[in-house]
């Protein structure tokens, strides 16, 4: 997590999280920690939040007699775990985050296992319709504690350039 401090008055100094624009250099990867371990809660919950009725997320007999002999974690939980590790580095202070493309899963993900991610900067441009603005390409690989990757993705957002976040301008 990239995070410094300000001075906002004497004595007085406030965290400030994520990257600017011009912290962004092509070729830079950037390891999101900590990881996350899912839970059968998480799997569950997740699943009848977005209304996945598959039996593959939640009946764990019907999950013994699938490929895999036990149930599935939810992909679209796995993309928003992996994209949520790497908020604090990649888009704490973007203005918009501008879409995914490629999005590989590429192996199962089960209940007990950790996830960790990490993001490799792919394209860095000045915006050409919003002064003070550049967007940031990353390509982001999950992988789990034992190496073995199980997602792949580009990102793309909208970051503010040093001196013009939203919090740059707040004064309280």
């Amino acid at each position: 997590m990239s995070s410094r401090t300000r001075q906002i008055g004497p004595n007085r100094y406030r965290e400030s999280i994520g990257r600017y624009y011009e912290d962004f250099k092509l070729g830079d990867v950037y390891e999101h920690r900590p990881g996350r371990t899912v839970t059968e809660a998480d799997n569950i919950w997740f699943s009848l939040l977005t209304m996945n009725q598959h039996p593959l997320h939640s009946d764990n007999a019907y999950g013994a007699n699938a490929e895999f002999g036990k149930p599935l974690v939810n992909s679209c939980l796995t993309l928003a775990i992996v994209t949520g590790m790497t908020v604090s580095d990649f888009s704490h202070k973007a203005v918009a985050n501008l879409g995914w493309d490629k999005v590989k899963l590429v192996g199962p993900v089960f209940v007990g296992d950790t996830l960790y991610a990490e993001s490799e900067v792919i394209d860095v441009r000045t915006s050409k319709s919003r002064p003070h603005h550049g967007i940031v390409t990353v390509r982001t690989t999950g992988r789990k504690t034992d190496g073995a990757v199980f997602m792949r993705f580009e990102r793309s957002a909208l970051l503010p350039m040093q001196g013009h976040a939203a919090e740059d301008k707040m004064d309280y």
